[in-house]
């Protein structure tokens, strides 16, 4: 085990390991490092810890001294320029007609050296800019050469998550990442929805990778026979997040059906099933759960009927509501009997009435009616009046 102190610097958020030797050194405070830079001004994120000797690359470099008040005074002296030097270099960049893009400028914590970031699809020759840039600004002048993620790295931004990206946040290497990983993870292949702001595949794709191989490591292969508590069948498709399999059977009927199943209720070929899947099959509870469920739809589906006023589904009797009770009726007085009238005055009193001036044999009602509009033949005149 080693003594070591982890120090931050800004351009970045990886952290580097340097000897504490006997300074008291706490979280938070600054130091003054020697790097392939020169001097730096640092950070201590942690207090000094014990690591494993793999973990630091030897020599393991002192850290000189505790920043003070001057160093600090230094520091926000140089940074406070790094604006004006930005803008000189813009110029200069225009003026020579280079093809690159300037990122950012540092100053070193006491001005001995400026160091300018860009990127370029091509090598770029900037000799001529460099001394211009040296007779502009009175010092050291380092122009490096960056990728796309280290400019995501140090410029930063909002990634697809809504939150800081990764690798100006936490991340402290760049770690590979393939197209396998989101192929095996079934995502969408379009770059614009696995590409970060840099234009690479997102970083945070080999997060679950190790989690996805071991899942499916253990789970049957696709076209591979296995059995199932349905019968034997042929694997189509693993789905590593519910940790389930599609399988296709052939039912007795000769029917294709596809059913899903956990993959720890398979077994392969000759092999006894699990005791996991001969449990389901006793009790299933996905059955019991679609029958509650379909009594349910059942049952809200009789009620609206019955609110229409239509016939309930086949099975299943309608709400019936409770039988009021009548109203009671006064009893009414029994009448005396009239005594019967001789058959033949009754059969008189029940012969109909024959019509008047009726040739044609028409019906009672049809000669009533034309008997209203005219008058019959037979009526009194009127009598003349004498002129």
């Amino acid at each position: 085990m080693v003594r070591v102190i982890g120090i931050k610097f800004k351009t970045s958020g990886r952290v580097y390991y340097f000897d504490p030797l006997d300074l008291p050194i706490k979280a938070g405070d600054g130091v003054i490092v020697e790097t392939a830079r020169g001097m730096e001004y640092g950070e201590a994120p942690n207090d000094p810890k014990e690591v494993d000797e793999s973990e630091v690359v030897a020599p393991l470099k002192p850290v000189v001294r505790i920043a003070t008040d001057e160093d600090k005074r230094l520091r926000a002296q140089y940074a406070a320029k790094e604006g004006d030097a930005y803008a000189i270099c813009l110029e200069k960049i225009a003026e020579h007609g280079l093809d690159m893009k300037l990122v950012d400028v540092e100053y070193t914590f006491n001005g001995s050296k400026v160091v300018f970031y860009f990127t370029a699809d091509e090598r770029v020759d900037f000799r001529e800019l460099v001394k211009d840039l040296a007779y502009a600004l009175k010092t050291r002048i380092e122009l490096r050469q960056i990728g796309v993620r280290d400019e995501a790295k140090m410029l930063g931004g909002l990634g697809p998550c809504g939150r800081l990206v990764c690798c100006k946040s936490f991340l402290d290497d760049f770690r590979p990442v393939s197209i396998k990983m989101a192929k095996e993870q079934n995502l969408s292949l379009s770059p614009t929805k696995i590409s970060g702001l840099c234009g690479r595949l997102m970083c945070c794709l080999q997060y679950e990778q190790s989690a996805y191989e071991a899942i499916r490591s253990k789970m049957p292969k696709p076209g591979k026979e296995v059995n199932t508590i349905d019968g034997a069948g042929v694997v189509v498709e693993n789905n590593a997040v519910t940790e389930r399999t599609k399988v296709r059977l052939t039912m007795e009927d000769g029917s294709i059906d596809v059913r899903e199943y956990p993959y720890t209720h398979l077994s392969a070929p000759g092999d006894p099933l699990p005791e996991e899947a001969l449990a389901a099959k006793k009790v299933d509870p996905a059955k019991d759960r679609d029958a509650d469920a379909q009594f349910k739809r059942e049952a809200a589906n009789n009620a609206r009927r019955n609110n229409r006023g239509e016939k309930p589904a086949q099975g299943q009797k309608p709400a019936q509501k409770p039988e009021q009770p009548k109203p009671e009726q006064p009893k009414q007085q029994k009448q005396p009997k009239q005594p019967q009238q001789p058959p033949k005055q009754q059969n008189a009193q029940q012969k109909p009435a024959q019509s008047v001036g009726n040739p044609n044999g028409q019906k009672n009602g049809q000669y009533r009616r034309r008997a209203r509009r005219r008058k019959p033949n037979n009526a009194p005149k009127a009598p003349e009046k004498n002129s």
